[in-house]
């Protein structure tokens, strides 16, 4: 259960923790999780993911599944939070605090935890081997060099921004995991704009 950026890592990692560790994984917003009367799995804990560790909604589907007994794993970023104390077991992020208000650091250490824990319950069920595993790792410890090699070609990516901030419309696409940073991405760069312009296309094709 999350909110916000964090529901998009949770997605994610869904994909991950079906395909390593071939475990069935549901994913819910938490602000509607305990409105909707959910059936709990007999076995297996609830997963809560939160910057913060005091997201709301979050906290109240904690407490929800605490009161009819089901087990709790919380991964957060502050290891003081409610989330985190009152989780039965606690994934920290540690990334730090998040200055911007796009979540970027903290959802890519969300990212990386919950990638960690897919690839250690598979490991643990025997649906990989230690060598797999050592490769997962070494591909995450990977990361950022990668985005440090990103980084540095900013002049060449600085004219397609350019372009990109002129544009009325942007289309994201992505398959697999892909799909979700697709569905995040939005909200953070564009406006109801593009459903009105498709209206529009509309009643301009019936024209």
């Amino acid at each position: 259960m999350s909110c916000g950026t964090a529901y998009y890592a949770a997605c994610t990692a869904k994909y991950w923790f079906e395909d390593i560790a071939r475990l069935p994984l549901e994913v819910d917003i938490a602000s509607e999780f305990r409105y909707r009367n959910p059936v709990l799995p007999q076995t297996g804990p609830a997963l809560f993911v939160s910057q913060s560790g005091e997201t709301a909604d979050t906290l109240a589907a904690l407490r929800y599944c605490r009161a009819r007994d089901m087990a709790s794993l919380a991964i957060v970023n502050v290891p003081e939070s409610s989330i985190a104390r009152e989780a039965s077991a606690l994934l920290p992020t540690r990334a730090g605090p998040e200055i911007g208000v796009a979540s970027t650091k903290a959802f890519t250490a969300q990212l990386a935890v919950l990638a960690l824990a897919a690839v250690s319950a598979g490991k643990a069920r025997g649906w990989i081997d230690r060598a797999r595993e050592e490769e997962y790792v070494r591909e995450l410890l990977s990361a950022s060099r990668l985005v440090a090699q990103t980084l540095k070609q900013a002049d060449a990516i600085a004219p397609a921004a350019h372009a990109l901030s002129q544009a009325r419309d942007v289309l994201f696409l992505g398959r697999g995991p892909g799909q979700v940073l697709a569905w995040s991405r939005p909200p953070t760069r564009c406006s109801p704009r593009p459903c009105r312009t498709w209206k529009r296309s509309r009643r301009a094709a019936r024209k």
